[in-house]
Parts: C-alpha cells; structure tokens; sequence
C-alpha cells in the first residue's frame, strides 16, 4: 500500500463466481468536490456521516457512506467502541493492518491532533492489549499499541477486532490525508505483528459468511455517489459481465500474474509476463521505471521530478488506449480512464495516472494496478476456501450515468488474446 503521493504532488501543483449468494454488506461511496480544499488540505473535508444501525439479519444490505478525492482516494465511516466513535478510513488492499490515531499520541504528534483520534476511556468495550508495533508503507510510516475493540462497519456491529492505537505518526502523508486511519484487506500473512486481519475476525466470529468482498468505484465526474464496497460477495448491477477471474499467486498481496501490457498498437511492456498486485490503496498504476519510461513517452506525456508525468488535457481524446491482459483477457483503458483532471476543465495540464516504482527482489519487479486501473474495472476480492484457491474477478464497471454506460463498455470492449 502507498498512501497517496498524490497528495504532495497537488499541493507541489497548486502552490507553485461470481460467489454464490450470501448476505452482502454494502458500504456506499460519496464523492469529495475538491474544489478550494485542494488549497487548504489540512482542513477537515467534512463530518463524518452517521454509521448505519439497519441489522444484517435475512440479509438486508446497510449502508455507511464513504468519500473519495479526485477519483484516486476512496475511503469511508467505520465506529470502534461503545458507543461507536467514528472514523475515516482507506479501505486499503495493500495492507493487513487496522489502525486509527489514538488520544494517547505524542503531543507533538501534528497528524494526530489534525484527525479524529480514538478515546479508550469513553468506551465500555475497550480491552488493552499493549503491545508494541510500527508499520512502514511505501510513503509514510507509524507507531504505537495494540488495542481490541468492537468495531462496526455497515449493518456489522460487535465485532471484537485488534486495531493500532497510532501514537506517532511523524509522515507528511498522514498529516495532510482526508482520513484518520486505514483499515487493511490483504492477506494475514502480510499483517504486522501477526495480529488478525478485520476480515478474518468478521468471518471466524459469524458476522460475515463468505471471505469476499468487492469495490465499485464510481469515476463519474457529477454527483456526490462515489462508489461501493461489499462485504461477503458482489454485486452484478456494479459490472458488465462476465467476471473473469485469475488466481492469486502469493497469497499476501492480492497479487496475479499479468501476461502483457500494450500502449496502442506499437508499444509492449512485461512482454514475458509479471506480477501485478491490485491495490486499492494506491491512487496511479505503477511499474519498473524503464518500463513506465517507455509507456509515458508512447502517450507523449513529459515528466516531472516527482516522477509522475503530465499532458495536455486537450489530448485525451486522441490518446491511444493502454491495455492490460490479465487471465487471457485484455482490460483496456482510455485516455478517459488514465488521466486525472487536477482541475475539471479541458485545458491546461492533466496527470497520466502511471508512475515509477522499482520494487526490490524477491518482491518484484511488480506493477501496482491502483485506483486508476479499479476505478474503470469492478473488483471481487476471493479468498477462497478449500475447494477454491484465492483469486480476483475482474469486469468493466457499469457507470450510474444515464447513456454512459453502454458507451463505455463499447468503447472499451473485452477482447479475448489470441493464441501465440
């Protein structure tokens, strides 16, 4: 997980199986305008909504509303404790772990101070454990203790969940984010500490059926909708079908093997196959640097310092599509769905939403298809059970927008690879 370079970025801008039917959990998504808080991000981006109380018994979904920012954050409202407080989380695919920031951080903790922070002594559910743990993600890192806590998520209340109380957050990146903590969906292998992953907990203690869920992110630029997570399964009015699913081939990440990548007609990258990881708390699509170089240049962005690259956004119509091919399926993207308007006009200077990043062996080399790539696409998330290894299933996302739907899934039609 990488939270959110983009972040710095803008400010640097601006100032200068389908699974078988089970219950479903459904956590709605709202859009943030962005508007003049661009300018000002260390202010609160607005409350947070009131955490759903419809139960979850006969199977009736509940909603707790969730926001995004600029089509490359997605969060939402989880409650911890009794009575709930609320929070601001990244429901993150990259990380394992769940933390908030606590009332217990340092006093020169700014990140702290700046988001809601979690109050043991006003919950009468709270059960300290104490132990120790620090996480570092790709850029930001935090310390702190370990706590248990009943959490509620959707129509899921009491759900007995360790978290990390944050005591130190000393990365700029947690300083200016929208949300307070982030909330991990990996793999328990991947969890720090060894502590159990939300959806374990869910699952083993009944509140939650089936180890599946899955995101709809939704990229249109009016209305304040800004997608949906489910828990326990999927749902089909998200996506054009079919699903295609491809297995898991570590299960830490939600990591999958990627056969190719093709700019257009001419250009094509991990020509003999690589791993790629499907990462919602990653904002752009990431890739070794050689590789993104040669992508960027194809599109006829030009490069920034930070590594990230721009382009006229008057281009964006004639941009040729990027293609993924993922389990003998190509996932095309447009120049629509690539690039991120840092203002909503078609003139000036537009983000390509594909960077640099050289992961190290054994790890990589990996690409990271972040909420660039799962903003176009619906994601099911499977862990399997032990009839079914883990996989993802991915299709074209239906857009909520009136005539737009069919257009997109024309315009960005699945091809089948053709045989070598």
């Amino acid at each position: 997980m990488s939270p959110l370079p983009l972040l710095l970025l803008l400010c640097l801008l601006l100032g200068n199986l389908e699974p078988e039917e089970a219950a479903l959990i459904r956590v709605p998504l709202q859009r943030i305008h962005p508007g003049h808080r661009i300018l000002s991000p260390l202010n609160k981006w607005e409350q947070p909504a009131e955490l759903s109380r419809t139960p979850t018994s006969g199977g009736n979904p509940s909603f707790v509303p969730l926001s995004k920012f600029m089509n490359t954050q997605y969060f939402g409202n989880i409650g911890l404790g009794t009575p709930p407080q609320n929070f601001t989380v990244v429901f993150d695919t990259g990380s394992s772990n769940f933390w908030v920031p606590s009332t217990r951080c340092h006093y020169f903790n700014l990140a702290c101070w700046l988001h809601h922070r979690f109050n043991p002594k006003a919950s009468s559910s709270f059960r300290p454990n104490g132990t120790k743990f620090a996480i570092q993600y790709g850029t930001g890192r935090l310390s702190g203790i370990l706590s248990q806590e009943n959490l509620t998520i959707g129509g899921i209340h009491s759900a007995s969940v360790t978290f990390g109380e944050a005591l130190w957050e000393p990365s700029l990146v947690f300083t200016l984010a929208p949300f307070d903590g982030i909330l991990g969906l990996g793999f328990p292998t991947l969890a720090v500490g060894g502590v159990q992953p939300p959806l374990d907990a869910l699952v083993e203690q009944g509140l939650l059926e089936k180890p599946i869920f899955s995101f709809y992110l939704n990229r249109d630029s009016k209305g304040s909708d800004g997608g949906e997570l489910v828990l326990g399964g999927s749902d089909p009015a998200h996506y054009v079908p079919p699903l295609t699913f491809i297995p898991v081939t570590i299960p830490a990440y939600w990591q999958v093997h990627m056969e190719s990548v093709k700019v257009g007609t001419g250009l094509s990258v991990c020509a003999q196959g690589c791993g790629a990881i499907l990462d919602t708390g990653t904002s752009l699509i990431t890739g070794p640097s050689e590789e993104i170089r040669a992508l960027n240049k194809a599109i006829g962005g030009f490069p920034l310092l930070t590594g990230q690259y721009l382009i006229q956004c008057s281009k964006i119509p004639e941009l040729p599509p990027v293609s993924f091919c993922l389990g003998g399926v190509w996932f095309n993207l447009t120049g629509h769905d690539y690039v991120i308007k840092i203002f909503q006009s078609d003139v000036g200077l537009c983000l390509l939403g594909f960077q640099a990043l050289d992961i190290p062996k054994p790890e990589g080399p990996l690409w990271i298809l972040g909420d660039v790539f799962l903003g176009t696409y619906v994601a099911v998330f499977d862990r399997g059970d032990k009839n079914i290894r883990p996989r993802v299933g991915l299709a074209r996302a239906q857009s909520r927008a009136t005539g737009r739907a069919e257009g997109r899934a024309t315009q960005a039609q699945f091809l089948r690879r053709h045989p070598n």
